[in-house]
């Protein structure tokens, strides 16, 4: 599913059903709450089109000629696509679908004939959890940048700092003077644009790096002599 860069960032509901009337209604409906829609009639056509950067989801049949919405459903799962919140609509539902769906993942899943209020509410409510996830992600790369820009020492230092060590302890357990490694520290804590060990923390769990500091607690302290 190929995306282009939308520097307007404006949300984009994408509709796929094989009845004409049914997108061409849909499409209507949501232009009228000024929301910009484009519509398809197979999950081919919808994978072959290019997709916008910004927040959007997509409405989608259950019943399609070929391959079912639910299947498709599970086919971005396993592709592992960029995630897209998903609004399903059939005329043929039932519990044990649904149920199918929102374990899936789905946002909604609305049977027709469905209210216009019903369809404009699940779509503003999926475009606003794609926003979030959006803002989450760009978060994110910041940190995940911040994190590019230290050097090896540096990291090393943040690991031991984020298992809760004092710059004495961190600079016996590296073998350098205490002063290098105040510096190491407040260096690499302001590239990772963190005032706290606790944002530190934070951030490095976010990025998935775990713990850095190959020494524990214990043999820190075991090292480590007050002066």
């Amino acid at each position: 599913m190929n995306t282009v860069p939308d520097h307007r960032s404006l949300p984009i509901v994408y509709v796929v059903d094989d009845d004409e009337l049914v997108r061409g209604a849909l499409a209507s409906l949501l232009r009228s709450v000024s929301l910009e829609v484009r519509v398809f009639d197979s999950t081919e056509a919808f994978l072959a089109a290019p997709k916008a950067a910004g927040p959007s989801c997509l409405v989608l049949d259950v019943r399609l000629r070929g391959r079912s919405g639910l299947a498709f459903q599970q086919l971005l799962f396993e592709s592992g696509l960029p995630h897209m919140p998903i609004i399903f609509m059939t005329a043929h539902g039932d519990i044990a679908m649904s149920v199918k769906a929102m374990k899936a993942g789905a946002m909604d899943f609305l049977s027709k004939p469905f209210g216009e209020q019903e369809m404009i509410d699940a779509v503003n409510a999926a475009l606003a959890c794609d926003t979030q996830r959006l803002a989450a992600e760009r978060d994110l790369d910041d940190v995940r940048a911040c994190w590019e820009s230290l050097t090896p020492r540096e990291c090393e230092v943040l690991g031991h700092v984020a298992a809760g060590l004092m710059n004495k302890q961190i600079a016996h357990l590296l073998g350098i003077a205490e002063i290098t490694a105040k510096i190491h520290r407040s260096q690499a804590m302001r590239k990772m644009q963190s005032r706290s060990v606790a944002d530190l923390v934070r951030k490095m769990e976010a990025l998935g790096v775990g713990d850095l500091a190959p020494l524990s607690h214990t043999r820190a302290h075991e090292g480590h002599k007050p002066s």
